[in-house]
């Protein structure tokens, strides 16, 4: 007779499944049936060891997650799981607080703030405090208070050892001061609220360690300090306590997640049973081989040796590409080859990055070559706020008529113009026969002057402000170049500040406006017009299907998936396309001199290798269009790390010129096509640039003054400098296009 719980399993899950009761430490590989485990374990525990579903409880960290459990183990046992707690850490927390109301300082009914709460309430206590906001960004004030909560440190545990710091720590003791006036907490207040309830009161925590026999979790690796010693207050009598997780897969540092963790567990239970799920069910072995030969750099883990009985496959393609937007064309070009001969389906494909940012030029390839895609984790790059926003600016300045894009900017940031006030300029507008812009443009050009002044009411004054600011713009439009204007627009209106207030610690969304700004550089000498015509099409999200006509097969050709690195955990690709694989971009920059900034960006990779089941790509760029000029990039150090026995090279130099697509016709940012030519060779031989000589580069005045370090001409006859700038470190530029000037 099949045994329903059992059936399935290989060897190690089965270990994992019926384990005694105790500790148990699971190790899972990617792709190793952690689900799996956890939910026959849950079902094994009610079924076989006869254990209440009320005395249990089951932690994980998406509701997704929590559901699919639920209905899977229902399944199983063929009965409902009535008084379990199972669902996320920050519902078990806020369950426990509602509960125990009577020892906090709010009461049961308090709200939960979510993250727009916070941040206003941030630059409450900031503006209470009369300190700037300009110089101590709430996001960042923020971000600080949250790590600390996290680590379980209260206002009066926080250092002060510089000024910043006394900020940070004034900031959040008035912010917790708040919360407590709203009967509010924020998402980190649950997790820790939770815990040093249970710290600070032995009768509590005996109470629900008491109440638990069993305690599960799932993604143990994602836990942060205050979840740990959460999970260890509540297995504390029984001592019944199973994880699951991977250290190896540990990608959210920047949200608090200590893989470390997984090593605690081992100290504070030293008699645990540690279980590795090494089996693969997802990769080839090529691809498992390769990702192991990634991640085995990295130390404090438990080395896994991942197998698979799906065979060899494919061997890894790593693709050398001239430049980004070569990179892209590579990408595009492989998968219209496999949808033309119907030997896949669009649904088949992932293409993988380490930023947001990094999607511009992979989302205009697409849009191209009329291929559907969908964008996992973030919205389309034109779509995005940050980016909308700027566009719009520039089209306010290039047609002040256009009231759509003046109701999106007038207030951003916010200039204390109110509906009420733009009401009033509309109104005044119609009186007048004339457009809302044309109004602001006349109160910006004659003040007081200007026969709608009175018309506005009392908030006249940001609108004339704000009509000041156009008059410039629209004025700087015929005399100087997008970029300049662009950069005008930031600085007049704080842009910069405003956005990075909006981005988390990553300032993801400052990235994406410097992307708008490159593009902006490939419409130098076609004009505003132009620019702004190229992005309405290109933004047109209408056109871009979710799903495409079925072919012959019956199959849905579905659509190309694009995500982040950081997004792709759980998820699986026949083919995986990851990008950027250049030093500063994977590993980031950030990562350059802290060792555990780096053993995470190699997770990161990791992770990204192991959710391909068929073919992996590896891509990078020998150079990087930068504001302007061309800058070369070393291949990631990662890449170094893979055998050759498991790569088949490609691209720049490795392809002969007749089928090397780099050399060959590819899409423009306009959409038409052309052809890249090589650059004529400069007459000088030696280097224009000799080492120790100071230079700066006039369009990128913030870079700072810099030093070279090295310069040689290349093969093609170009120059590479390799330069040292006082305020953004190093940097490799082409000197025919980098207009740099020697400081003399």
């Amino acid at each position: 007779m099949a045994d329903f719980l059992l059936d399935n399993l290989n060897p190690a899950q089965l270990r994992a499944v019926t384990a005694p009761a105790g500790q148990t430490l699971v190790l899972a590989g990617p792709g190793s049936g952690k689900t799996r485990v956890l939910t026959r374990r849950l079902a094994y525990l009610i079924e076989r060891m006869s254990v209440p579903a009320y005395d249990i409880i089951a932690v994980t960290f998406t509701n997704k997650a929590a559901r699919e459990m639920e209905n899977r183990v229902v399944t199983l046992a063929q009965r409902s799981l009535d008084g379990i707690w199972l669902g996320t850490f920050h519902a078990m927390c806020a369950r426990i607080l509602r509960r125990e109301a009577d020892s906090l300082p709010f009461s049961s009914n308090f709200v939960i703030f979510d993250s727009a709460d916070q941040e206003t309430l941030v630059k409450r206590a900031l503006q209470d405090l009369h300190i700037d906001d300009k110089i101590h960004r709430p996001a960042g004030i923020h971000s600080s208070i949250s790590s600390a909560k996290n680590d379980l440190l209260r206002p009066s545990d926080m250092p002060r050892g510089s000024y910043h710091e006394e900020v940070v720590a004034k900031v959040y003791a008035r912010y917790q001061e708040l919360l407590t006036a709203n009967n509010a907490v924020d998402f980190d207040d649950l997790l820790m609220c939770a815990t040093q309830l249970l710290q600070q009161n032995p009768s509590i925590s005996e109470k629900y360690a008491h109440r638990f026999q069993h305690v599960l979790v799932d993604e143990f690796q994602d836990t942060n300090i205050a979840q740990y010693e959460l999970l260890r207050h509540l297995a504390a009598y029984h001592k019944n306590i199973f994880v699951v997780g991977d250290e190896d897969q540990s990608i959210y540092r920047w949200r608090g997640a200590d893989y470390r963790n997984v090593l605690r567990f081992e100290k504070d239970y030293p008699l645990c049973e540690k279980i590795l799920l090494e089996q693969n069910y997802r990769s080839t072995q090529t691809v498992l081989d390769a990702a192991r030969q990634v991640i085995d750099r990295n130390r404090n883990r438990t080395p896994k040796h991942l197998f698979t009985e799906r065979g060899a496959g494919n061997k890894i393609v790593q693709y050398v590409a001239t430049d980004d937007v070569a990179e892209a064309a590579f990408v595009v070009d492989t998968i219209q080859q496999y949808l033309a001969t119907r030997k896949a389906v669009a649904d088949d494909f992932a293409v993988m990055y380490r930023t947001n940012a990094q999607s511009r030029v992979i989302e205009e390839g697409f849009m191209h070559a009329n291929l559907p895609y969908r964008l996992i984790g973030a919205q389309k790059f034109y779509g995005r706020k940050e980016v909308k926003d700027m566009i719009c600016f520039l089209r306010l300045v290039e047609n002040p008529s256009d009231e759509v894009s003046l109701l999106r900017v007038v207030s951003v940031p916010p200039r204390g113009i109110g509906d009420k006030t733009i009401a009033a300029l509309q109104s005044a507008a119609a009186m007048a026969g004339i457009s809302a812009g044309e109004v602001l443009l006349d109160l910006g050009r004659n003040g007081e002057a200007s026969p709608y002044w009175s018309q506005i009411g009392r908030s006249v004054m940001p609108v004339a402000d704000f009509g000041s600011m156009l008059n410039e713009w629209v004025e700087a439009k015929s005399k100087t170049s997008i970029a300049a204007l662009f950069d005008r627009i930031v600085h007049d209106t704080g842009l910069e500040e405003y956005v990075k207030e909006q981005s988390d610690t990553n300032n993801d969304r400052w990235e994406n406006v410097l992307e708008l700004r490159r593009l902006a550089y490939d419409f130098q000498e076609k004009g505003m017009t132009e620019f702004l015509q190229n992005l309405a099409l290109v933004s047109d999200q209408d056109t871009i299907p979710d799903t495409g006509d079925s072919p012959d097969d019956g199959k849905s050709k579905g659509a190309v998936t694009l995500l982040t690195l950081h997004a792709a955990k759980g998820l699986e690709y026949n083919q995986v396309f990851i990008i950027g694989l250049d030093e500063g971009i994977l590993p980031h920059s950030r990562s350059r001199d802290d060792p555990e900034e780096m053993a995470e960006e190699r997770r990161l990779l990791y992770v990204g290798m192991t959710r391909a089941k068929n073919q992996l790509y590896l891509l990078r760029a020998e150079r990087r269009s930068n504001f302007g000029s061309w800058e070369y990039s070393e291949a990631s150090r990662f890449l170094a790390d893979i055998s050759d026995d498991l790569i088949t090279n490609q691209g720049r130099r490795n392809a002969t010129r007749r089928d090397a697509r780099d050399d060959d016709f590819r899409w423009s940012t306009t959409g038409v096509t052309r052809k890249v030519t090589q650059t004529v060779a400069p007459s000088f031989k030696e280097p224009k640039f000799k080492p120790g000589m100071k230079v700066r580069k006039p369009d990128r005045a913030d870079w700072g003054e810099g030093i070279v370090l090295e310069s040689k001409v290349e093969s093609d006859g170009e120059e590479t400098v390799e330069i040292h700038f006082s305020s953004i470190g190093l940097k490799r530029l082409l000197a025919s296009l980098a207009n740099l000037e020697v400081i003399s």
